[in-house]
């Protein structure tokens, strides 16, 4: 009798451990993480991620296209934000620390006199930042998809809020303002 429910007791600790486990595996199994044939995460990032990010994209005003036509650094800039845009990270991963820096530098040294203002240098800056942490982040192993598209983010906003600025100098420089004496 003893013996009995020492059975009935183990088996239903057992039955308890068993119904445990397997809810656990459930949901492990709802955590999906994208992986490659090495097992590691996976950082690739598609144009349909960067859709998903929230945020404002302002693009260049019909006045203010005139002058960055001309401006090649500036729409080598652009170019590296739109292929960012559509997922390609190629720019970052072929020595660009050192093409980074240099694009950088001659955009400054290079930007029209009509855009060269404290507000858009300092916008300027932003992109600057955010272009060498995307760089940095996108050579890393140890970068998760998610800080890759957190980053991206941070690049796609910066370059919108130059432009936005842009935008912004031109109208009001296009503005009539009368002063009074």
């Amino acid at each position: 009798d003893r013996f009995s429910k020492y059975i009935i007791m183990n088996t239903k600790f057992l039955f308890a451990c068993v119904l445990l486990l397997c809810l656990s595996c459930k949901k492990t199994n709802q955590t999906i993480t994208e992986t490659t044939d090495d097992g590691e995460k996976s950082q690739v990032v598609t144009e349909k991620d960067i859709l998903r990010l929230d945020y404002l994209d302002f693009g260049i005003d019909h006045r203010v296209l005139p002058i960055v036509e001309t401006w090649r650094e500036f729409n080598q800039l652009q170019n590296i934000v739109d292929n960012a845009k559509k997922g390609d990270l190629s720019y970052f991963k072929i020595d660009a620390k050192k093409n980074l820096t240099t694009l950088l530098n001659d955009i400054k040294t290079t930007i029209p006199d009509t855009l060269n203002t404290p507000s858009i240098l300092a916008r300027l800056k932003v992109v600057e930042t955010t272009l060498n942490k995307t760089e940095s982040l996108s050579n890393l192993s140890t970068t998760s998809k998610q800080e890759l598209l957190d980053t991206l983010k941070e690049l796609l906003e910066a370059f919108s809020n130059l432009c936005f600025q842009m935008n912004k100098k031109l109208e009001n420089d296009s503005q009539p303002i009368e002063r009074l004496f």
